[in-house]
């Protein structure tokens, strides 16, 4: 069995016109939720060991947050790619990883984190299900496994085993 985890990033500042999409930082929001769900990760197990990363600022801020909870230390990519993703290049990246590895997360945007955190679960948690169907929040995690390897990873063939918001955790919001 294997493991994909969708992280979003988390909450990204607009208080400066001048600064580009790309180039935006977390908002003070996004830099307590991103170690807040960094803990919960370490906590319940759910360290990945490949992290495929969009090169945004707010991605590689949530995940540098998040991984400085974490009591391993996974192999990073920083994916050009993953920034402004569809469905269809997530799914190409995922099913392109190495058969060894068993826990990959991908940490990315909407709308298209989303759409391909929605479209993969065929069963699981009927709450986490439901809630990942209305809405897919910043710096929420989708866990969700796979019987088979990774190339055999497609739409409705995983489980959702579940869904976090960083809200639903202890601490502050």
């Amino acid at each position: 069995m294997i493991t994909l985890s969708l992280f979003r990033h988390a909450k990204s500042a607009w208080d400066n016109p001048g600064v580009g999409d790309f180039e935006r930082p977390l908002a003070p929001r996004g830099e307590k939720a991103a170690p807040r769900m960094g803990r919960y990760m370490a906590t319940e197990g759910l360290e990945p060991d490949v992290v495929l990363c969009s090169t945004a600022v707010r991605a590689r801020q949530t995940l540098e947050l998040a991984a400085a909870e974490w009591k391993t230390s996974p192999e990073i990519r920083f994916e050009d790619g993953l920034y402004h993703a569809g469905p269809g290049n997530m799914l190409s990246l995922v099913q392109s990883l190495p058969h060894e590895r068993i826990h990959a997360m991908l940490v990315g945007h909407n709308p298209g984190m989303h759409s391909f955190g929605a479209s993969l679960p065929g069963s699981g948690d009927e709450a986490a299900l439901n809630a990942l169907d209305v809405k897919y929040p910043t710096a929420a995690l989708a866990v969700i496994t796979f019987e088979g390897d990774w190339a055999s990873v497609a739409a409705r063939t995983g489980y959702l085993q579940r869904f976090v918001l960083p809200r639903e955790l202890n601490g502050d919001k």
